[in-house]
């Protein structure tokens, strides 16, 4: 894999993506429907979806595609695909809160080795570069011309002061079940994959997830916080989370900073 072109196209097809979403967001009403698991689609999905996939599809056909809005004619997926979550937080976007991302990661051998994750409505860029370590962008966010980038670290955590970030749609009393196993200075929320860039930025400690999700909503953030020294484990028995499962669900996880010490489930 040319991971030069790569970075190049995920972040080009991020911010065309980006574009097409905010002019979506930016209507005074847009159309909601539903999928068949329930979970909303709304037209910025759909146009997200159209134009990530035509230019990977474009720059690299002989790579495997997966993508949540086309997942219903995924069937199979080898060693190493390109995976795709054109519009993450749907629910963000449909209530206007700006907490959504355009999401798009390289799998390699069960691991997201390279991704991208945009967050338009918020104007924050980060990425893993060629060599793997992942950055924030800022700027213009040319489209053909990465502008300037601050290289990522995870923070070397205080475990008696931990910064915990969790999902804004989706706590339950269980994640505070084993969030209160930690000694917590202060606790922050997020929307969609921006918990994990938290995590890479050093702005938290630990995010645990303890509900559904699926490769296409943890791919991209996940490539980001390795990128950044970061982990994510299973929550059952904190093993690394891997990739390439038939039906694209995922384990509970927690994604971390190594310097946590992880509590058991």
């Amino acid at each position: 894999m040319d991971y030069e072109s790569l970075v190049t196209v995920m972040r080009k097809l991020s911010l065309q993506a980006g574009d097409k979403i905010m002019e979506i967001y930016g209507q005074d009403d847009f159309d909601v429907k539903s999928k068949s698991d329930d979970s909303p689609v709304t037209a910025a999905d759909e146009a997200a979806d159209a134009i990530i996939s035509a230019g990977l599809r474009a720059a690299f056909p002989d790579v495997m595609l997966v993508t949540e809005e086309q997942s219903a004619t995924h069937s199979a997926q080898g060693d190493t695909f390109l995976i795709v979550d054109p519009l993450d937080g749907t629910k963000e976007f449909i209530h206007r809160r700006g907490d959504f991302t355009v999401n798009i990661a390289l799998v390699e051998n069960g691991k997201p080795t390279r991704g991208v994750v945009y967050a338009p409505a918020k104007s924050r860029m980060f990425f893993t570069q060629a060599d793997g370590q992942s950055v924030e962008e800022t700027g213009e966010f040319d489209k053909d011309v990465i502008g300037n980038v601050t290289p990522m670290s995870v923070s070397d955590a205080d475990n008696a002061a931990l910064m915990v970030v969790a999902s804004k749609s989706h706590r339950d009393q269980a994640t505070d079940d084993y969030i209160a196993k930690y000694a917590v200075r202060d606790m922050t929320s997020a929307g969609s994959s921006l918990k994990f860039c938290l995590i890479a930025t050093g702005e938290a400690d630990v995010y645990p997830r303890l509900g559904r999700t699926m490769e296409w909503d943890t791919a991209a953030g996940h490539a980001v916080l390795l990128g950044a020294g970061g982990d994510v484990v299973r929550f059952d028995d904190h093993t690394p989370l891997v990739y390439g499962k038939a039906d694209f669900a995922n384990p509970f996880f927690i994604a971390h900073a190594p310097s946590v010490v992880l509590k058991s489930a």
